[in-house]
């Protein structure tokens, strides 16, 4: 969850660090600090601008690390922000991730008299490594001899005052890359901050470490045998990852929306036969032919998105679905026949603790792992046994918006190729080719119809809770668009089943309590019209999503935002946005961060 940059080259690396720091920003942090050989350490609270104020214009150095603290134990203070060094102030440590053993190792190190400065567990990773760090090892065996005392994960990059032309950067189920310039190299949690400065990547797997100096670098494994490592190619460029002229990226995120549908789907459709041509699940085709049963898992906006997966694939092929939130389900106890099950785990980041989790133990149990992730080269890319990219390109603000509607579409594409093995006819796979062939461009009508839904929203910024209802295919939808208004205007919302409605919610139901209900001109459509008379009919307010020509609603929304007509199995693509450019709309007008919400980080890499 948090971010850590480092650089050791030809050029100054602090211009690099700062830079790189600003790029992780998205990620979440709540301080920020930096060490530069041959200078030293600073540290401050808040965001990255207060370090850069603090920074000397003669704090420079060929080699760095730094690093954006999100607090896990111990609140934000100049005394937790990284780095940490050991007793003599000569190992400099960065760490994302968890040492769960940290408090057995504070005490044991406490009653050898070692003082500490900080409530982290990070600081007794780093006093362990000093000392192992005798005046005969070398950085990186001192390194190695301390990770073999904790329990945890961490991806972390360590320096020393000894060694200064050396950074020495390990992983386990903690992100880690390093980017291999032509004026040195670079360490990132991930891609976003490498992408101006390299397109060659090396991802660091789960024990390995990357040892570099100035002129070089090694990658070895856990046992300290080398690892030859081919370099990856960055698809981003470092364009896609600025505003371009939009307020926030969340807006600009959505307002690409059209363009990511069509990249998620570019040379995926076959319209002769009526499938989807997914290259990434070639190889265990045979076996997908005989599943049984599929379980999708992921967190947050990709839990949601398995919960529209679901509605699609058992709709299409009968195939059993379920879906299981992926920080319970590797607590579950696995039933059933490994043989004939399927594990797909949905991520945007690629590197969620939780699904990535639930991804070893399904495996331990002899299952297939599939994944749909939108980073190249992430652990659950290169974990999983075959899987599908999203290609929606990076997505900078914390809430998911474009990641979430191109998992959407990567699930439709599964369902379909399914469905086309089993009990979904020619004639209807076509039509379904033929309707996400066009969406793009339904998606672009939405995002010419803003100025109605920020004009809602003006009505709507003194609202402390919501409801949002929806049924079938739009149920899941409903939850998404809860969880987007919580996120960045931080208005309590929940979404429900409409169908659950006299079950309780309807209880809640008064003037000052908006309902936003999904209810295009689908198979369910009058059912949950049934739901917004009985709103209506208890003086409750309600914004209603329909499709386009459907007049029913005006006499009872007070606002309507209309999407296109498509096929009934690609409705949750368009309703979606209409939510999302709600939320905005809202937090704008409550003049909140946007991008970098309160206590939330984009990838989160802890449980």
């Amino acid at each position: 969850m948090c971010g850590i940059v480092g650089y050791i080259g030809k050029k100054d690396a602090t211009p690099f660090l700062i830079e790189g720091l600003r790029a992780l920003e998205y990620r979440g942090y709540d301080s920020a600090g930096i060490y530069v050989a041959g200078q030293g350490v600073l540290k401050r609270v808040g965001k990255v601008d207060m370090l850069t104020k603090a920074i000397p214009k003669t704090f420079s150095g060929n080699a760095g690390i730094a690093h954006t603290r999100w607090a896990t134990h111990g609140s934000p203070t100049e005394a937790n922000a990284h780095p940490h060094t050991d007793t003599a102030e000569e190992v400099l440590l960065v760490h994302n991730g968890i040492i769960e053993n940290y408090h057995e190792l504070r005490n044991e190190l406490e009653s050898e008299g070692i003082i500490f400065y900080s409530d982290t567990d990070t600081e007794v990773l780093a006093k362990i490594i000093g000392q192992t760090y005798t005046a005969d090892t070398l950085l990186e065996d001192a390194v190695t001899r301390a990770l073999a005392r904790v329990r945890g994960t961490y991806g972390i990059a360590v320096m020393s005052r000894r060694e200064p032309e050396k950074i020495v950067a390990t992983r386990l189920g903690s992100s880690l890359l390093i980017g291999i310039g032509t004026d040195g190299y670079y360490i990132a949690s991930d891609a976003t901050p490498v992408l101006p400065h390299a397109r060659e990547v090396i991802y660091l797997d789960d024990g390995e470490m990357a040892i570099l100096t100035l002129e070089t670098y090694a990658v070895r494994n856990a046992i300290k045998t080398l690892v030859e490592k081919s370099p990856e190619t960055l698809e981003w460029d470092a364009e896609s990852v600025k505003k371009q002229g939009y307020e926030h990226f969340m807006l600009k995120e959505i307002m690409e929306m059209p363009e990511v549908i069509k990249n998620t789907l570019r040379g995926r459709l076959d319209p002769d036969e009526g499938t989807s041509i997914l290259g990434g699940l070639r190889d265990v085709m045979p076996r997908l032919a005989h599943i049984r049963r599929l379980i999708i898992t992921g967190c947050g906006s990709a839990y949601y998105a398995g919960l529209v997966g679901q509605e699609l694939i058992e709709e299409f092929s009968g195939i059993p679905v379920e879906v299981e939130i992926a920080s319970e389900l590797r607590y579950r106890r696995f039933t059933g026949d490994p043989e004939h099950t399927v594990l797909l785990a949905v991520s945007q980041s690629g590197e969620t603790a939780d699904t990535l989790e639930a991804i070893r133990i399904a495996k331990r149990h002899g299952m297939l792992t599939l994944g749909i992730v939108n980073a190249v080269g992430s652990s659950i890319a290169r974990e999983t046994d075959a899987g599908v990219y999203n290609h929606a390109g990076p997505e900078i603000g914390v809430a998911s918006t474009k990641g979430f509607v191109s998992q959407v579409a990567v699930l439709a594409l599964i369902a379909l190729m399914f469905g086309r093995q089993r009990s979904l006819s020619e004639k209807e796979g076509r039509e379904l080719v033929e309707a996400l062939t066009i969406l793009p461009e339904k998606a672009a009508e939405i995002l010419t119809r803003t100025d109605s839904i920020a004009e809602a929203a003006r009505s709507f910024t003194s609202t402390q809770n919501a409801l949002y209802i929806g049924r079938k295919y739009q149920c899941p939808v409903a939850y998404e668009g809860a969880l987007k208004l919580k996120e960045i205007s931080y208005i309590h919302a929940e979404g429900y089943s409409a169908g659950e409605m006299k079950h309780g919610p309807i209880a809640l139901i008064e003037p000052s309590f908006p309902t936003i209900a999904i209810a295009p001109r689908d198979s369910l459509y009058e059912k949950i019209c049934s739901n917004i008379e009985e709103i209506r009919a208890r003086s409750g307010r309600v914004i209603a999503i329909t499709t386009d020509g459907n007049t029913g609603l005006t006499r009872l929304a007070d606002h309507i935002f209309y999407v296109p007509e498509t096929h009934e199995a690609l409705l949750p693509i368009l309703t979606t946005i209409p939510l999302q450019l709600f939320a905005y709309h809202v937090a704008r007008e409550r003049g909140l961060p946007i991008d970098k919400p309160r206590n939330l980080a984009k990838s989160v890499t802890v449980e």
